[in-house]
């Protein structure tokens, strides 16, 4: 029989680890050998879980984020190949609200801070305002919403009228691109809320 733990912890950005205060609550999915144990919720950082068992399995773990950030899965292989490892997971987040940004930010710089926004930079707050009229959280959810050859043209529409920042990432390999909306100008965001807003279908 072989006792185990896990824990969860965030690296900041020099890669030393740190309370994974980002969360709220972690969800470990277990085996289904572990009957009424196979599910089991931790709410307080660094959520360890600590059981034993002969087996090895991947298991499920569920991170609920802070401030409606939703919750992202992760697989994590236990194995008893070593007495101590660690594996590392990127959670991605898609248009983060403020309050989440900026515990995302306590741990180091996110997508679009190195086109000079810095935390508490209200000069660029007010700059980056969107126009009055335009719903900036039904902007992004209109463009998830979009058909294949729509979001082609939206993602040409950026590349064609974006700053200097713009701040976008294509991943070829995932067949997913990243647009901030708060770093496009007004003028494209303006022509990205008509084009979703004719396209998408309520």
């Amino acid at each position: 029989m072989r006792r185990w733990s896990i824990q969860i912890l965030q690296l900041n950005e020099h890669g030393e680890e740190v309370s994974a205060d980002l969360f709220s609550k972690a969800t470990y999915v277990l085996h289904e050998s572990f009957r009424e144990r196979a599910k089991q919720a931790m709410t307080t950082p660094p959520f360890r879980i600590t059981e034993e068992g002969w087996g090895e399995f991947d298991m499920q773990i569920i991170l609920t984020a802070k401030e409606k950030g939703g919750d992202h899965t992760v697989v994590h292989d236990l194995n008893f190949q070593s007495n101590q490892y660690e594996a590392k997971h990127v959670i991605s987040f898609k248009n983060p609200k403020p309050n989440l940004l900026a515990l995302l930010r306590e741990t180091g710089p996110v997508p679009g801070d190195e086109n000079g926004r810095k935390k508490g930079d209200e000069s660029i707050k007010k700059k980056k305002r969107p126009e009055k009229g335009i719903n900036m959280d039904k902007l992004a959810d209109n463009l998830q919403r979009l058909q294949e050859d729509d979001l082609l043209q939206v993602v040409q529409m950026i590349h064609d009228h974006k700053s200097n920042d713009t701040f976008t990432k294509n991943d070829v390999e995932a067949g997913e691109f990243h647009v901030d909306l708060y770093t496009l100008p007004d003028n494209l965001v303006q022509m990205l809320w008509q084009f979703s807003e004719e396209r998408v279908v309520a």
